[in-house]
């Protein structure tokens, strides 16, 4: 067996960025344990040619593809491929699609890239990365007031890619790191109540973390930081404020930041 029928590829394409097929497998890839498989994304394709060429590459790798493509041409094109190879074709958007044509006897715009258009949504997208970067980590105490949402952790506890992932949704987003040596605005924590999430982690998982954060700046593992004894501390400190703000909390531990996200989303009605 050679090199390429040992990889585990999956491609996905698309006739704009091909964004959505992407996260759907790769929140497939997540149900296995196969964290080794390549994705190989092919965004805007325009022609035939396009097609049956990366078609070619996926047969020859023993891949499957998974597409959201709305030009007719190009998805009967995908369609004949696949036949005509032998790969499997996955239509990610196809199945919903006709199913809004059935249910609501409504006709697609066979447009694409539709949800990248430079829209309010857009815009509005944009205003909200910039605000979380600049209150990330604190660092700006009076945006809590503007803020749609607040989460409060110790050291890595996910605060701030969890963050900007919910900014890249829309939400403007405020994080607070908590350290028992230091008084935490309870003011103006008290005064944002229904926007605060407190985020909480296994303390043997937190410090293992820690641990490779230590190593990877090159600083002394035996740093009190990634200590289980000090991560307990932080945690039973970050519990007791959690309970005197009555603010929810979610344990991340092991949680992809989608899977967080979307807890948070039913919590706080985002």
């Amino acid at each position: 067996m050679n090199n390429i029928e040992r990889e585990r590829i999956v491609f996905v394409c698309s006739d704009s960025v091909g964004e959505t097929a992407e996260l759907v497998v790769k929140a497939t890839i997540r149900q296995f344990n196969a964290q080794q498989t390549i994705v190989r994304r092919y965004s805007h394709l325009k022609s035939e040619d396009e097609i049956s060429a990366m078609m070619a590459e996926a047969e020859r790798h023993h891949s499957f593809v998974a597409y959201t493509l709305v030009l007719p041409e190009l998805r009967e094109m995908i369609r004949h491929e696949a036949a005509r190879l032998g790969v499997i074709a996955v239509d990610i958007m196809g199945p919903v699609m006709q199913a809004f044509i059935d249910v609501f006897n409504d006709s697609p715009k066979r447009q694409a890239g539709l949800l990248h258009q430079l829209d309010e949504d857009y815009y509005r997208r944009v205003e909200a990365i910039e605000f979380t970067v600049k209150a990330d980590d604190g660092r700006d105490m009076n945006a809590f007031n503007r803020a749609e949402l607040v989460l409060l952790g110790v050291s890595r506890t996910s605060k701030t890619p969890l963050s900007i992932f919910l900014a890249h949704k829309g939400y403007k987003v405020c994080n607070y790191p908590i350290v028992p040596e230091v008084q935490p605005p309870i003011d103006r924590l008290e005064k944002n109540k229904s926007k605060l999430v407190g985020l909480t982690m296994d303390a043997e998982h937190l410090a293992k973390i820690r641990f490779e954060r230590l190593k990877s700046m090159g600083l002394p593992n035996s740093a009190k930081y990634a200590s289980l004894e000090r991560v307990a501390e932080e945690l039973e400190y970050a519990h007791s404020l959690f309970k005197r703000l009555g603010c929810p909390v979610i344990d991340v531990t092991e949680k992809a930041i989608e899977e967080t996200a979307g807890l948070i989303g039913e919590m706080c009605y985002l």
